[in-house]
């Protein structure tokens, strides 16, 4: 599986949150966002969109798990509509790791993902995993989930 690390700049995003159990929620989320972008003309090919999960399953309750599905903003970007959320996500340093968007693709690289931390001394930091999907990756069905990290 292909794996690197990268410095995500900080940057401003406009997003739909779901409440709820992790799911079918999540890609009605996303759905709702890819809408509101292509009538705003922002989903284009130079488009960064991520999927958000706030929220560890393991330790909230499946009805409180927060997602957000976000779209990168560039400065001449300024869209006013309550219809959409606008905030930032913070910098920082990441592993990437590009997988197949399936259950089983998403299942592998977790599988790989906390034996590469380990292996290279990382532990994860304190900000939300990321998917990011851009167009390149969405036209072959994959995405790239960004494990935010520090070095032990």
């Amino acid at each position: 599986m292909e794996m690197s690390m990268e410095h995500l700049a900080a940057c401003r995003i406009a997003y739909v949150r779901q409440v709820g159990p992790y799911g079918s929620a999540n890609v009605q989320a996303m759905n709702q966002l890819k809408q509101w972008a292509n009538e705003k003309r922002l989903l284009t090919e130079t488009a960064i969109l991520f999927g958000i999960p706030q929220d560890d399953p393991t330790t909230t309750p499946p009805y409180n798990c927060r997602y957000d599905a976000a779209i990168v903003l560039h400065e001449l970007e300024l869209p006013e509509d309550d219809s959409i959320e606008i905030g930032e996500l913070q910098s920082g340093n990441y592993v990437i790791c590009k997988v197949r968007h399936t259950p089983e693709g998403i299942q592998q690289a977790w599988n790989e993902i906390i034996p590469y931390l380990q292996n290279n001394r990382y532990i994860m930091d304190h900000q939300p995993v990321l998917e990011r999907y851009r167009w390149d990756l969405l036209e072959r069905h994959e995405c790239e989930i960004c494990v935010p990290v520090k070095k032990v």
